[in-house]
């Protein structure tokens, strides 16, 4: 009964437009006054005590993320991008979503992954000749790839929910992320060749090489941000307040595109998405105290387990529930939710707890891709002009190259494990 009632109020409210940390606190906080004996007054208590030190990396990640896609970084990168791969047929599409997945790992965002090379490549590829729903498809399916790649935001929200090392998440994201790129790119080359376009000659290497030193600073904070990881020079949450000085130092002091006078707008920006992502995060960790207060998990996985589900058919079950929430939810509000739901179920069923995580992060991707409320649609629509019912045509061709990657990565564990593996 309990369950029933908390799911019905959440999904009202969301149904009726209330934004998704309004019906998240209203649902719970309701749910505890009728159904248990807490004192409601103290769910302010169980916030404070589920917001964890390691998400104090969001907004420095996200501060980062907002100084590199204000400058110039972004340009630089597509330009460098552009000298690699740009010669191939098909070679501005597969520029702009190389460039995504170096984007992605300077930013962790998906939405401003689309924004900051978008913003550059829209217009070129259609200019070169492209049909304009190209462009738009590459660009806006590729961008999905900020929160897969690390640093990711919505990893390290998955990380504090599960308790489990956002240094391994980062390592469990890059080979899914590089796969599911390279996926892309394929797809780009093999749609580029039916359409007539030939190979160019490539740039000669002086220019590829000044294009590289042009670039050089907006790449190494990659390198800062993985090797100081990995190499074991600070952890995750440092690494934000690190990436976060760089991209300040390199956008103010270096490529010098960011004036004194605009940082206040950049701090702004970054401040509302950071408040928007905590205030979610601080109702539903109340949400989520609901469910193992009145042992939901529990009796869920005990009913599993009884009635004999094989962790793949568990898996299928997962990836159809989390591609609908996805569809009008934001990523980070259903990892929240999900989690505690379904991982005491996984793990249970021996699933890895980092496989289990990258498996939602992939479908929090597909969500950013389909309507009604899949954000990257949002953005690409208003950087070009399209309406929405185009921008989803566009891209539903990306979409099922995605649709293989998941599939991959959901029945392959050793693609997100083998290189957190390594890591003793």
């Amino acid at each position: 009964m309990s369950i029933a009632y908390l799911l019905f109020v959440l999904f009202g409210l969301l149904l009726v437009g209330v934004p998704v940390s309004i019906a998240l606190g209203v649902s719970a906080i309701s749910a505890l006054f009728i159904f248990t004996s807490y004192n409601v007054v103290g769910s302010a208590e169980i916030m404070f005590n589920g917001l964890k030190p390691a998400l104090m990396a969001i907004p420095m990640f996200i501060l980062a993320g907002s100084l590199m896609s204000k400058g110039s970084s972004a340009q630089r990168i597509v330009d460098f991008a552009k000298s690699l791969v740009g010669h191939l047929p098909g070679g501005l599409p597969i520029s702009a979503i190389l460039a995504c997945i170096i984007f992605a790992a300077v930013s962790g965002s998906s939405p401003a992954t689309v924004v900051a090379v978008g913003s550059v490549m829209f217009l070129a590829i259609k200019n070169a000749g492209y049909p304009k729903s190209y462009a738009v498809g590459a660009i806006t399916s590729a961008g999905s790839l900020g929160i897969l790649i690390p640093p990711s935001v919505v990893m390290i929200v998955y990380g504090v929910t599960a308790e489990v090392s956002i240094e391994k998440l980062f390592m469990a994201g890059i080979i899914p992320g590089l796969m599911i790129g390279i996926m892309m790119m394929l797809y780009a080359y093999v749609g580029a060749k039916r359409l007539g376009f030939k190979a160019t000659k490539p740039e000669s290497l002086a220019l590829r090489f000044k294009k590289f030193r042009e670039a050089f600073w907006a790449l190494l904070i990659i390198f800062v941000i993985i090797g100081g990881i990995y190499g074991g020079i600070f952890t995750a949450t440092e690494a934000a307040g690190i990436s976060a000085i760089y991209a300040f130092i390199i956008s103010v002091f270096v490529y010098r595109d960011i004036k004194i006078k605009e940082l206040y707008s950049v701090f702004l920006d970054a401040a509302i998405t950071t408040a928007m992502i905590f205030f979610i995060i601080g109702f539903a960790v109340v949400f989520a105290y609901f469910l193992t207060y009145e042992r939901i998990p529990h009796i869920i996985a005990e009913f599993l387990v009884a009635q004999q589900m094989s962790w793949w058919m568990f898996l299928i079950l997962v990836n159809i529930v989390l591609f609908i929430m996805g569809q009008f939810m934001e990523p980070s509000s259903v990892i929240m939710i999900m989690t505690p739901l379904l991982l005491p179920i996984a793990i249970a069923l021996g699933i890895d707890p980092i496989h289990f995580g990258i498996v939602m992060v992939v479908n929090m991707e597909l969500g950013m891709l389909t309507p009604p409320v899949g954000l990257n649609l949002f953005v690409a629509s208003s950087l070009t002009g399209l309406g929405l019912k185009d921008v989803t045509t566009s891209v539903l061709p990306w979409l099922m190259v995605m649709l293989i990657g998941l599939l991959l990565i959901t029945y392959i564990p050793d693609i997100s494990l083998w290189l957190p593996n390594q890591i003793k």
